[in-house]
């Protein structure tokens, strides 16, 4: 079945031919060049990955993209012609889960579509995990945090997924970079401690003192386990 891109560009320099080499390259790619003209093709067009610019005439992308991130969990990635650090962070935050920076190659950006469709894709393992308060439902792919729901991005429920099915063993930086990411990679690790930040807010009562996911220094990350002596236990409803 051909995978649906969404294109959210206005600039048609960019999007006609960025969206024939997509149909070129196997995608059926959809057009929106405004923020409304993207909410009426996302809700006919359920698309399997969103191309989401940052500038838009009617309204802000980052904007656009917290509305979309609230209804799904359909990869996002972000195009902007900003490529400092902060833009980068707080697309993310923001519930993206990759950014390009223009002017960029049409293969690059490919490239990196197929990455993150490719982790949609594969299997993760079979069985609710509960650890303290937090679930977690593979097949579901849903989140709840005592019992209330989590919206998490794609690529957060990959990494928290990996995270918990390891729980109470430290996962490499590599390992997490390979499995949620790419083998290919290429970009900065920072994007990982920046969605390691975000999971903490959403999951931790505290994220500075997080409980759940630990920074090992040098070597990666470790979920808690549920025997843990000081590990996580289920907090009182409030």
């Amino acid at each position: 079945m051909t995978q649906r891109i969404l294109l959210v560009e206005d600039e048609e320099s960019i999007s006609e031919p960025l969206s024939a080499h997509l149909a070129r390259e196997g995608f059926n790619a959809v057009i929106a060049p405004t923020v409304q003209a993207a909410r009426d093709s996302f809700q006919a067009l359920a698309p399997d990955l969103v191309l989401l610019d940052v500038m838009l005439p009617d309204g802000d992308g980052k904007d656009l993209c917290r509305e979309l991130r609230t209804r799904s969990d359909v990869p996002i990635v972000m195009l902007t012609a900003r490529g400092e650090d902060v833009d980068k962070i707080v697309g993310l935050e923001l519930g993206a889960d990759d950014y390009v920076v223009k002017p960029f190659s049409a293969g690059e950006l490919v490239a990196r579509i197929r990455a993150i469709l490719r982790r949609g894709t594969r299997s993760t393992p079979r069985g609710v995990i509960q650890v303290g308060g937090i679930q977690l439902d593979p097949d579901a792919r849903t989140v709840s945090r005592l019992g209330n729901p989590v919206v998490l991005a794609a690529r957060e429920f990959d990494l928290l997924a990996l995270l918990m099915s390891n729980a109470g063993r430290v996962v490499r930086r590599e390992q997490i970079m390979d499995d949620v990411w790419d083998p290919h990679w290429f970009g900065s690790t920072k994007t990982l401690d920046v969605h390691i930040a975000w999971l903490r807010k959403k999951l931790e009562d505290d994220p500075t003192h997080p409980r759940y996911i630990t920074t090992i220094r040098g070597v990666g990350f470790r979920f808690a386990s549920p025997e843990d002596p000081q590990g996580p236990q289920p907090a009182e409803g409030r």
